[in-house]
């Protein structure tokens, strides 16, 4: 005969599920990178806040076997823990073949046709994936459904318009690629919508012409700089409003240093 118990109380309830998600925030993080990416000619730093206690923006770089670096920024649809779910069902897709130093194009292909696999319906994502090859000063990007990047040259910062499909939705698609020739002193920012998507108490949003004037009165900052110069213009755009997305980004720049080797120091 079953053992009958009290129903946990409502309290018990919630503070377990603060543990959960406290849990859930930090496997997250663990999936982000831990620190800066540094070589003679090259540092990416990023930034991300999640509008709950977890996100579905996503993000990582990292140095392929070949010496190259490889970049990729996310959002998958919808928020908090479901969102949260399939950006590590991304990143755990990707992780499984991007250090393989596959073309961009064949890895966002390869990682729609898995998610597509997965079968999970009305979830997909966007993404941007890159590979910098620093001895041409040379990158390649692919992007699927996701604004940007944006070309900080400087004083100027333009938007680079690419066009793809969200991996996830769309089987027998094809992707392109855009190859980006950058010059000393260059950096490439990726960013998710949550950043141009910010709103004000008016109900006017930041978007993407608010992220290009930071850059260009910034443009000779340091990534790490430019990117609390962003979301700190973000922030006060937005004092006393409630945002509805989180917010990610990561900016790559080039700095070739005299008899530079490209390795990380």
């Amino acid at each position: 005969m079953p053992v009958l118990t009290q129903p946990a109380d409502l309290h018990s309830i919630e503070k377990l599920r603060e543990q959960e998600l406290e849990e859930a925030r930090a496997i997250q993080s663990v999936m982000l990178p831990g620190e800066p990416l540094r070589t003679d000619c090259v540092t990416i730093s990023h930034e991300f806040q999640p509008v709950a206690e977890v996100g579905g923006d996503y993000l990582d770089y990292f140095l392929l076997p070949d010496g190259m670096i490889g970049l990729y920024l996310g959002d998958v649809c919808g928020k908090g823990l479901p969102a949260a779910l399939y950006a590590a069902l991304a990143v755990g897709t990707l992780r499984g073949v991007h250090k393989t130093g596959q073309a961009p194009a064949q890895v966002v292909s390869l990682l729609n046709k898995r998610l597509l696999l997965r079968g999970i319906t009305e979830r997909y994502t966007v993404i941007q994936y890159a590979i910098f090859d620093s001895l041409r000063a040379q990158m390649r990007i692919t992007s699927a459904g996701m604004l940007g990047p944006l070309l900080i040259r400087g004083n100027e910062c333009s938007v680079l318009q690419l066009a793809g499909f969200p991996p996830g939705l769309f089987s027998g698609v094809s992707y392109d690629e855009f190859t980006l020739n950058l010059e000393p002193g260059d950096s490439v920012l990726f960013c998710t919508d949550g950043l141009t998507d910010a709103r004000n108490v008016h109900g006017r949003e930041f978007d993407l012409g608010g992220v290009q004037d930071v850059c260009r009165r910034q443009a000779g900052d340091a990534p790490a700089a430019l990117l609390n110069h962003v979301f700190s213009a973000i922030q006060e755009f937005s004092r006393n409003c409630v945002q509805s997305d989180d917010m990610a980004a990561a900016v790559l720049h080039y700095a070739p240093s005299p008899g530079g080797t490209g390795l990380t120091r």
